[in-house]
């Protein structure tokens, strides 16, 4: 499961974290993490792997407006709790909205669109602000596993809509939580940009050039790429501010015995 792309159908950006090693030389537990991008597109065999991989919950770290327009296909008969768990800043094409300006003209002027561009962010920039403003939703995911990890169903999945900006910053606070080295995170995340590339990368660019708004590199970058430099800039942020993850976490509200109860349920015993 390790390393392997899309195992739901239909996702394209979905694996597990079960078997990743960590720097003392233990691994992640197998059967606890699950990642992937947005669930709307799920087929009844994806429905059915949920209970095969005996996932019984999924957390949505997506807005409000963007589980409205593409809400998770779950299995109906409530075997599948779901968590919603809005993580703002994520969520491309709102945020490029937001930079836009208020006119009743057809178009933007050429002045408009490149006043909107220039306020877009780096994806580095994007991950810290991220990051600095959800630690109550993060700590809140490790809750859940904890608490996951004692029913017949112990999986998690989280996602967003891509599987990777607000995805991606959860696996790397969990993966460090379990005591993963900085190389397993970076590569785990750096996975996601191999998996975005074609149908879903088209996708996720159109949300953006729709509204009128080209499509930059650092545009580009937001919406499809997963440069192992934004997760490093976003763990060194973590390691600056908070000396490490658990001292982020407890700015969420966990615990230190909370804490070390989630990394006993990620590693294996």
């Amino acid at each position: 499961m390790t390393g392997s792309a899309s195992f739901l159908q239909v996702t394209y950006n979905s694996r597990g974290l079960g078997g990743l090693p960590t720097a003392d030389g233990g691994a992640l537990a197998s059967g606890i993490l699950y990642r992937a991008d947005a669930l709307s597109g799920l087929t009844d065999g994806g429905q059915q792997a949920l209970a095969d991989h005996r996932i019984g919950t999924v957390i949505d770290l997506r807005t409000d407006a963007e589980r409205a327009r593409a809400a998770d296909r779950l299995p109906a008969d409530g075997s599948v709790r779901l968590v919603s768990l809005p993580v703002q800043g994520g969520a491309m094409d709102e945020l490029v909205q937001k930079l836009m300006p208020s006119t009743d003209d057809v178009g933007l002027s050429e002045e408009q669109i490149a006043l909107v561009v220039d306020q877009v962010p780096t994806l580095e920039d994007l991950y810290v602000a991220i990051l600095d403003g959800s630690a109550t939703q993060f700590a809140e995911i490790g809750r859940v596993v904890v608490a996951a990890s004692g029913t017949d169903r112990p999986g998690v999945l989280f996602h967003c809509t891509a599987g990777k900006d607000r995805t991606g910053l959860a696996a790397a606070l969990l993966l460090l939580v379990a005591g993963a080295a900085r190389d397993v995170i970076v590569a785990d995340y750096v996975q996601t940009g191999t998996n975005l590339a074609g149908g879903l990368a088209d996708t996720l660019t159109a949300l953006i050039t729709t509204l009128g708004v080209p499509l930059t590199p650092r545009l580009k970058t937001l919406a499809t790429e997963s440069p192992a430099s934004a997760i490093e800039t976003a763990l060194d942020w973590i390691e600056s501010e908070h000396g490490d993850v658990a001292g982020y976490l407890r700015t969420g509200g966990l615990t230190d015995a909370e804490i070390d109860e989630l990394r006993r349920v990620l590693r294996v015993a």
